[in-house]
């Protein structure tokens, strides 16, 4: 396979995965629509979101704007979920023709409830997508620390492709034929992340955040499934290891969104103090539209549901949980 890849998407998972794809073998060309960093990265090899920690590999080129991406045959999308479709018709649906797409955008779209190969498929029919998803900070990818992730794909043999395209010393894809799964992963443990990180806030306890996660890995595999996933995606890296980390870390946007909702702000609140808005908050409401279509019963999405709402504390919420009939596990 052609080792040449772009790279769309200049924010920091964007240069954390150039760089990993760089020192893995491949030719990048970084594809952002700030010129400042594009000069930053071609001239100094510093990594703009992180200046002092991390250099960008010399095989990296950065530019804005897409020029020669037809050349490409694999493409890393590396933009926020709810911007995949406009970021597609920009570049140009036919110079994306059979092109490998690799997804790198945990969500789900609103309005439309498609998963990100949903999209490609209606813009693009002929392109193949893959999904990459799993624990991963962009600060760790981009300092070369080891870090192992699922890349998924219509066919096992078309997602070790890209596996052994992108796979480096420190930075190890393992392939999965469960396309589906991957990405529903991703984008529900953005979800569960908003509600750890509120009990968190609350001050509610380690108990409570432990309760959370397990009950919510039980919930995300029930819709999992009733959406034409595999349960067993969900025992990996895609699943619980990405849930595990998202659902404990600060460092995880969800999870310090959730954080700052718990400890009683407002969403507005929240966003005016200058926080970028979490992908999680624009996933909820259509992760529960989701199940409500397909009978699966989420009361954990439906309470972050609520919570982002504002009609709700989190600890009237929790104790609405804990107050719904006893069952067996």
């Amino acid at each position: 396979m052609d080792n040449a890849i772009f790279v769309v998407g200049g924010g920091a998972w964007g240069v954390a995965l150039a760089h990993a794809a760089a020192i893995g073998g491949c030719t990048v060309t970084l594809c952002g629509r700030d010129q400042e960093v594009a000069d930053t990265i071609n001239h100094t090899r510093a990594n703009p979101q992180f200046p002092t920690l991390a250099k960008v590999d010399q095989k990296v080129t950065a530019q804005v704007g897409y020029a020669g991406i037809e050349h490409a045959q694999t493409i890393l999308l590396v933009v926020p979920a709810q911007a995949s479709r406009q970021v597609l018709m920009d570049i140009g649906v036919e110079k994306l023709a059979s092109k490998n797409i690799v997804l790198c955008a945990k969500g789900l779209e609103q309005g439309t409830l498609k998963r990100q190969s949903e999209i490609v498929a209606e813009l693009v029919p002929n392109a193949v997508p893959f999904s990459l998803s799993g624990p991963s900070f962009a600060i760790d990818v981009a300092q070369s620390k080891p870090t192992a992730v699922t890349l998924a794909g219509p066919s096992l043999e078309q997602a070790r492709q890209i596996v052994d395209l992108l796979a480096g010393p420190t930075f190890r894809p393992y392939s999965s034929d469960d396309l589906v799964g991957v990405e529903l992963a991703g984008a529900l443990k953005n979800i569960y992340a908003l509600g750890a990180g509120a009990v968190e806030g609350a001050n509610l306890g380690f108990s409570a955040r432990s309760s959370l996660i397990a009950r919510g890995f039980a919930e995300m595999g029930r819709l999992v499934e009733a959406l034409g996933g595999s349960a067993a995606t969900l025992n990996g890296l895609a699943g619980l290891g990405d849930l595990t980390m998202s659902c404990t870390a600060r460092e995880s946007r969800n999870y310090e969104f959730g954080y700052r909702l718990g400890a009683g702000e407002t969403v507005q609140q929240i966003l005016d103090s200058g926080a970028k808005l979490a992908e999680g908050v624009f996933s909820t409401p259509v992760g529960l539209k989701l199940a409500h279509q397909n009978g699966v019963d989420v009361p954990i999405i439906g309470a972050v549901n609520a919570l982002l709402d504002g009609k709700v504390t989190i600890d009237v919420l929790v104790s609405k949980l804990m107050a719904r009939p006893l069952r067996s596990e």
